[in-house]
Protein backbone atom coordinates (compact mmCIF):
# COMPACT_ATOMS: atom_id res chain seq x y z
CA UNK A 1 0.00 0.00 0.00
CA UNK A 2 1.48 3.13 -0.88
CA UNK A 3 0.29 6.58 0.96
CA UNK A 4 0.36 9.76 -1.56
CA UNK A 5 1.65 12.33 0.46
CA UNK A 6 0.59 16.19 -0.41
CA UNK A 7 2.84 18.64 -0.67
CA UNK A 8 3.54 21.79 1.53
CA UNK A 9 1.28 24.83 0.79
CA UNK A 10 3.54 28.34 1.00
CA UNK A 11 2.72 29.10 4.03
CA UNK A 12 3.81 25.39 5.74
CA UNK A 13 6.82 26.05 3.86
CA UNK A 14 7.44 29.73 5.71
CA UNK A 15 7.10 27.60 8.84
CA UNK A 16 5.68 30.22 10.69
CA UNK A 17 2.81 28.02 11.79
CA UNK A 18 5.24 25.75 13.51
CA UNK A 19 7.58 28.40 15.33
CA UNK A 20 4.28 30.55 16.47
CA UNK A 21 2.95 27.27 18.11
CA UNK A 22 5.82 27.36 19.75
CA UNK A 23 6.03 30.63 21.14
CA UNK A 24 2.44 29.86 22.41
CA UNK A 25 3.31 26.61 24.60
CA UNK A 26 6.19 29.05 25.64
CA UNK A 27 3.89 31.50 26.90
CA UNK A 28 1.60 29.17 28.42
CA UNK A 29 4.00 27.99 30.87
CA UNK A 30 5.34 31.30 31.47
CA UNK A 31 2.02 31.41 33.45
CA UNK A 32 1.84 28.39 35.17
CA UNK A 33 3.28 27.96 39.06
CA UNK A 34 7.06 27.53 38.98
CA UNK A 35 7.22 23.28 40.33
CA UNK A 36 11.17 23.61 40.85
CA UNK A 37 12.53 22.78 44.53
CA UNK A 38 15.56 24.56 45.84
CA UNK A 39 17.32 20.91 46.76
CA UNK A 40 19.78 21.68 49.36
CA UNK A 41 17.38 23.77 51.73
CA UNK A 42 13.94 21.57 50.45
CA UNK A 43 13.76 17.97 50.34
CA UNK A 44 10.97 15.89 49.00
CA UNK A 45 8.92 13.52 51.16
CA UNK A 46 10.42 9.85 50.78
CA UNK A 47 7.36 7.62 50.08
CA UNK A 48 6.58 4.61 51.65
CA UNK A 49 8.24 1.60 49.77
CA UNK A 50 11.04 3.36 48.55
CA UNK A 51 13.83 1.46 48.06
CA UNK A 52 17.13 3.30 48.88
CA UNK A 53 20.23 2.02 49.45
CA UNK A 54 21.25 -1.19 51.52
CA UNK A 55 23.41 -1.24 54.42
CA UNK A 56 23.94 -3.95 57.65
CA UNK A 57 22.45 -3.76 61.09
CA UNK A 58 23.87 -4.86 64.88
CA UNK A 59 21.39 -7.29 66.67
CA UNK A 60 21.06 -5.64 70.65
CA UNK A 61 24.36 -7.24 71.67
CA UNK A 62 25.96 -4.95 69.22
CA UNK A 63 27.13 -7.91 67.09
CA UNK A 64 27.27 -8.01 63.09
CA UNK A 65 23.58 -10.12 61.83
CA UNK A 66 24.97 -11.21 58.45
CA UNK A 67 26.45 -14.63 58.77
CA UNK A 68 27.70 -14.71 55.52
CA UNK A 69 25.35 -17.26 53.99
CA UNK A 70 26.38 -14.50 50.42
CA UNK A 71 22.46 -15.32 48.95
CA UNK A 72 22.66 -11.85 48.34
CA UNK A 73 25.69 -11.66 46.31
CA UNK A 74 24.30 -14.00 44.33
CA UNK A 75 20.94 -12.49 43.97
CA UNK A 76 22.39 -8.92 43.02
CA UNK A 77 21.65 -8.41 39.47
CA UNK A 78 24.41 -6.31 38.71
CA UNK A 79 26.76 -8.15 40.90
CA UNK A 80 27.31 -4.94 43.61
CA UNK A 81 27.92 -6.89 46.45
CA UNK A 82 31.23 -8.65 47.51
CA UNK A 83 31.33 -11.09 50.68
CA UNK A 84 34.37 -13.06 51.81
CA UNK A 85 33.53 -15.77 53.66
CA UNK A 86 35.62 -15.88 57.01
CA UNK A 87 36.90 -19.73 56.71
CA UNK A 88 36.60 -22.90 58.08
CA UNK A 89 36.82 -21.89 61.69
CA UNK A 90 34.18 -19.96 63.62
CA UNK A 91 35.29 -16.68 65.13
CA UNK A 92 35.30 -16.76 69.06
CA UNK A 93 35.04 -12.91 68.81
CA UNK A 94 31.23 -13.14 67.39
CA UNK A 95 29.65 -14.61 70.15
CA UNK A 96 26.42 -16.43 68.64
CA UNK A 97 27.13 -15.50 64.59
CA UNK A 98 29.18 -18.30 63.36
CA UNK A 99 30.19 -17.18 60.48
CA UNK A 100 30.90 -13.40 60.45
CA UNK A 101 32.31 -12.72 57.31
CA UNK A 102 35.92 -11.41 56.63
CA UNK A 103 35.19 -8.27 54.16
CA UNK A 104 31.57 -6.75 52.75
CA UNK A 105 31.46 -5.28 50.21
CA UNK A 106 28.33 -3.09 47.92
CA UNK A 107 29.59 -0.88 45.02
CA UNK A 108 27.10 1.96 45.51
CA UNK A 109 27.68 3.18 41.95
CA UNK A 110 26.15 -0.44 40.47
CA UNK A 111 23.89 -0.85 43.32
CA UNK A 112 20.60 -0.54 41.72
CA UNK A 113 18.73 -0.32 44.66
CA UNK A 114 16.40 -3.43 43.58
CA UNK A 115 15.72 -4.74 47.16
CA UNK A 116 16.81 -8.27 46.51
CA UNK A 117 19.82 -8.18 48.97
CA UNK A 118 16.68 -6.95 51.46
CA UNK A 119 14.49 -10.20 50.42
CA UNK A 120 16.46 -12.94 50.31
CA UNK A 121 18.26 -12.06 53.65
CA UNK A 122 17.59 -15.11 56.14
CA UNK A 123 18.54 -13.29 59.14
CA UNK A 124 17.03 -10.00 58.34
CA UNK A 125 20.77 -8.30 58.49
CA UNK A 126 20.39 -5.99 55.38
CA UNK A 127 17.96 -3.12 55.59
CA UNK A 128 17.42 -0.32 52.62
CA UNK A 129 18.13 3.39 53.41
CA UNK A 130 15.17 6.10 53.36
CA UNK A 131 17.85 8.44 52.50
CA UNK A 132 18.64 9.05 48.54
CA UNK A 133 21.78 11.52 48.85
CA UNK A 134 24.46 9.35 48.12
CA UNK A 135 27.74 10.91 47.05
CA UNK A 136 31.25 10.94 47.43
CA UNK A 137 34.58 12.61 46.43
CA UNK A 138 35.91 9.85 44.52
CA UNK A 139 34.77 6.17 43.25
CA UNK A 140 36.61 4.46 46.24
CA UNK A 141 34.60 6.30 48.47
CA UNK A 142 31.43 5.03 46.78
CA UNK A 143 32.53 1.04 47.26
CA UNK A 144 31.12 0.64 51.44
CA UNK A 145 32.76 -1.90 53.60
CA UNK A 146 31.68 -3.70 56.55
CA UNK A 147 32.64 -0.58 59.07
CA UNK A 148 30.74 1.84 57.14
CA UNK A 149 27.80 -0.17 56.28
CA UNK A 150 27.49 -1.32 59.81
CA UNK A 151 27.91 2.54 60.80
CA UNK A 152 25.10 3.56 58.83
CA UNK A 153 22.52 0.43 59.89
CA UNK A 154 23.20 0.58 63.85
CA UNK A 155 21.33 -1.47 66.27
CA UNK A 156 17.97 -3.52 64.84
CA UNK A 157 16.01 -4.25 68.16
CA UNK A 158 14.92 -7.31 67.33
CA UNK A 159 11.69 -8.91 69.23
CA UNK A 160 12.27 -13.20 68.38
CA UNK A 161 16.30 -12.75 69.10
CA UNK A 162 16.63 -16.22 67.39
CA UNK A 163 20.35 -16.38 68.19
CA UNK A 164 19.20 -15.63 71.98
CA UNK A 165 16.87 -18.67 71.57
CA UNK A 166 19.29 -21.16 69.98
CA UNK A 167 22.01 -20.34 72.63
CA UNK A 168 19.50 -21.26 75.29
CA UNK A 169 18.36 -24.61 73.65
CA UNK A 170 22.03 -25.68 73.52
CA UNK A 171 22.87 -24.59 76.99
CA UNK A 172 19.94 -26.82 77.92
CA UNK A 173 20.66 -29.40 75.95
CA UNK A 174 24.11 -29.95 77.73
CA UNK A 175 23.01 -30.07 81.25
CA UNK A 176 20.03 -32.89 80.14
CA UNK A 177 21.21 -36.24 81.52
CA UNK A 178 19.73 -39.07 79.45
CA UNK A 179 20.73 -41.60 81.69
CA UNK A 180 20.07 -39.92 86.09
CA UNK A 181 21.77 -42.13 88.38
CA UNK A 182 20.09 -44.91 89.54
CA UNK A 183 18.07 -44.40 92.78
CA UNK A 184 19.68 -46.68 96.11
Amino acid sequence: MIVERKPMTWWERLYLPAVLEGFRVTFRHFRRRKITMQYPEERWVVPDGYRGAPYLVRDQEGRTKCVSCQLCEFVCPPKAIRITPPGPEPDPATGNVEKRPRAFEINMLRCIFCGFCQEVCPEEAIFLMRDYSLNGQSRGEMIYNLEKLLALGGVHHDKVQKWKRKQNEAAAQETFNPNPPAAP
